[in-house]
């Protein structure tokens, strides 16, 4: 049996979980069609995502075609819940890019399809909604090839669109898809410039070597609620999107030792974590010991082992093997991104989250179980850090909202904790712009009273590298508990660097240690370490940084020079200006502090034309002039 694992992609609100019910119906593997309105989905199982309707994790169920099994994987729709997606990305083998016929393409829409076709993933789109009043077809066909891309044609043509009659009929490749794939395919383009012309074999052909190798994108027509186009969509799947070997997948190569990535996380009834790992090579069967790597949020990786407790594998297998995707159950649990037997080439890009609030307890005595079960919901997912904060409070790292939202609603349910959210920040970082050396002796040579001798030195690490600590000193020359204490102390302080913001990207070297056996302790140099920290890292400086958006602006050619003055006045760095008559557009970088503002102000210049789109980027330094992160700054960071 042959596998594909094939993710659902939209703008939220397009179909996505409705297409999902669809698939799984008509091909037997639920026998009844659930529905968002009435919150019976099968992969919308939480209490959250049915009261609203939307996605918030990602969900993975399966159908079988013939000899094909097909594992889908249902995304958020919703720019918050990114890291979901992110992670989704890593581990297909195709992707369907759903678009509303009446809604059309949206500021979503296209960050995905940027994302898909970065990582040459074979993506077919499917414009869903056929039979909805104000439906658009051929339209909506220059729409796609003017906003997502150019290489797509259809192959299902609609009959009586916007009306509950329309009909999807089958539209095989011909001459209108040859010249589309000619862009391309250079044998398809030889071929109709110098003869003879390609058969329909040919442009068969090529069509699914161009879908494969992620250049091209095949466009089907039809209805989930309906069911119409849904057959086609299937057909196009299985005939389209090549199914991964082992060897092939996400840059792994064949072998006895299992490699793969866990790409979602879902807690247990009993508080156990139950992590969805799609296998690249080898096998997994009930009660081995693996080895997974984690990288940790300040740059280190650590290793987490533990024997399978549970195996689930999506299609009902006894051992998971490469290619598949298993729900298991390791002592100690598992994060998103944990990765067995090494990182793979198809390595997710997206910004971590840039949106700081506090969170308190309502109720006083809840306090620390609410810290507690923020720090267990941000163990589940390596992107949404939370740390101790003052007054009990703690402090969470987000993308939006929206996110913030679910989370409220998260903590009263599964917790029965009521929490209060300060309103949202956006996030500055520091990081080192000199090299800076500080010590400090044992008491009879300074007056410390700490029984402890450290000398530190701060300097630059490498971009997106976080934070490392490594030594110079004799290995030895410290009891290890020791080294411990001043390590440990180091990544926690650096978490408020010279300005209040977190530090990162830092490399501190322990260059001098010492202590007096029996009186010092590691609580002598837990106490010492900030002292000299902080006097090594104001001798290098840091840098004050602020995240970017990189964004895009489509609007109305008299209002271009509206638009792009408000940007300008923004703070905003352009980076391409196209089009003309009747529509302009913008692209470029702004503060992430200042998108919320663009956002509100743009439909007033544009008369509700603009569509506006942005994701993060790079941070960079903060422009003389601005104001650090002691300025209230709220507002969404997302698209």
């Amino acid at each position: 049996m042959r596998t594909l694992n094939i993710g659902i992609l939209a703008h939220v609100d397009a179909g996505k979980t409705s297409l999902t019910e669809r698939l799984l119906f008509d091909h037997g593997a639920v026998d009844r069609l659930g529905s968002v309105d009435a919150g019976d989905t099968r992969t919308d199982d939480g209490g959250i995502e049915r009261r609203r309707g939307i996605t918030i994790r990602s969900a993975v169920a399966a159908f079988t075609v013939g000899d094909t099994r097909v594992n889908l994987i249902d995304t958020p729709g919703h720019s918050d819940f990114v890291a979901e997606v992110e992670r989704a990305l890593e581990v297909l083998d195709g992707a369907v890019l759903l678009l509303s016929a009446v809604e059309g393409v949206q500021a979503r829409t296209r960050v995905l399809m940027r994302a898909l076709r970065r990582l040459r993933l074979p993506t077919i789109v499917f414009v869903n909604k056929i039979d909805r009043a104000g439906a658009r077809t051929d339209g909506l066909l220059g729409d796609v090839r003017r906003l997502l891309t150019p290489h797509v044609a259809p192959l299902t043509e609609v009959a009586d669109a916007g009306t509950p009659r329309a009909r999807v009929t089958r539209r095989p490749p011909d001459g209108r898809t040859a010249e589309a794939l000619a862009e391309v395919d250079t044998e398809v383009l030889a071929a109709l410039v110098d003869g003879p012309e390609p058969t329909g074999e040919d442009v068969a052909r090529a069509l699914a070597a161009r879908t494969a190798d992620g250049s091209f994108h095949p466009l089907y027509h039809g209805s989930a609620l309906g069911g119409q186009g849904v057959a086609e969509l299937v057909e196009g799947l299985l005939g389209l999107i090549p199914a991964a070997t082992p060897g092939t997948s996400g840059g792994t190569s064949g072998g006895t030792e299992p490699r793969g990535t866990v790409f979602a996380v879902r807690p247990g009834p009993a508080g156990e974590r139950t992590a969805y790992l799609r296998l690249y090579g080898g096998e997994v069967h009930p009660r081995r010991r693996l080895t997974f790597l984690r990288r940790e949020s300040d740059g280190r990786t650590t290793e987490v082992s533990g024997r399978v407790t549970r195996l689930d594998v999506v299609g009902g297998d006894a051992t998971l093997t490469a290619g598949n995707i298993a729900a298991l159950t390791v002592p100690g649990g598992l994060r998103v991104g944990d990765r067995l037997g090494g990182p793979t080439d198809r390595a997710p890009q997206f910004a971590p989250p840039t949106l700081q609030t506090l969170v308190r307890a309502r109720h006083p005595e809840q306090a620390a179980p609410l810290r507690s079960a923020l720090l267990a919901l941000a163990d589940q997912d390596p992107l949404l850090h939370a740390r101790p904060a003052a007054s009990g409070a703690t402090a969470l790292l987000l993308y939006g909202e929206v996110q913030m939202e679910v989370l409220a609603a998260t903590l009263a349910e599964d917790f029965g904790i009521e929490a209060e959210f300060t309103p949202g920040r956006v996030r500055f970082l520091e990081r080192p712009a000199g090299t800076g050396e500080a010590a400090e002796e044992m008491p009879w040579l300074d007056r410390t009273r700490y029984f402890a001798t450290i000398g530190l030195r701060v300097e630059p690490g490498p971009r997106g590298s976080g934070g490392a600590f490594g030594y110079e000193t004799e290995l030895g020359a410290l009891p290890r508990a020791f080294h411990q204490a001043v390590e440990e102390t180091v990544h926690d302080m650096l978490r408020t660097g010279l300005t209040g913001a977190a530090v990162t990207d830092y490399r501190v070297t322990l260059i001098r240690s010492g202590f007096s056996s029996p009186l010092s302790t590691a609580a002598d140099f837990r106490g010492l370490t900030p002292l000299v920290l902080r006097r090594a890292l104001a001798r290098a400086g840091t840098v004050l940084h602020e995240p970017y958006q990189a964004f895009e602006a489509e609007v109305p050619a008299d209002t271009l020079a509206a638009v792009t003055a408000l940007l300008a006045s923004l703070g905003a760095d352009f980076t391409g200006t196209t089009g003309g008559d009747p529509a302009w557009i913008v692209t470029g970088e702004l503060p992430a502090r200042r998108v919320r503002e663009a956002e509100l102000r743009l439909p007033g210049l544009t008369r509700g034309e603009a569509v506006w789109s942005s994701r993060p980027c790079e941070d960079r330094p903060l422009k003389p002039g601005n104001s650090g992160p002691g300025t209230g700054v709220g507002g969404h960071s997302g698209e």
